[in-house]
C-alpha cells in the first residue's frame, strides 16, 4: 500500500504530507519496505500472470 492514499490517526492529515511525527515516522517506514511494495495492483496481477505463464511454458517443454 502507498502511504498517498492513508491517514493519520494522530492528526487526521494525510501521512504524505508529515505533518506530525507519527505521520513522518510511517511515511519513511513505507518508503523503506521492498520494492515490489510500491507496484500498483494492477501491476503486480501482470507480474503473477507472466510468472504463471513461464511456469505453465516451462511445465509444458518437460513432458
Amino acid at each position: 500500500m502507498t502511504y498517498d492514499r492513508l491517514v493519520c490517526a494522530n492528526c487526521a492529515a494525510p501521512v504524505s504530507e508529515g505533518r506530525c511525527p507519527v505521520c513522518r515516522a510511517n511515511r519513511e517506514r513505507l518508503q523503506q519496505e521492498s520494492p515490489l511494495s510500491g507496484l500498483n495492483p494492477m501491476a503486480l496481477i501482470a507480474l503473477v500472470a507472466v510468472l504463471v505463464a513461464a511456469v505453465a511454458l516451462l511445465a509444458h517443454q518437460t513432458v
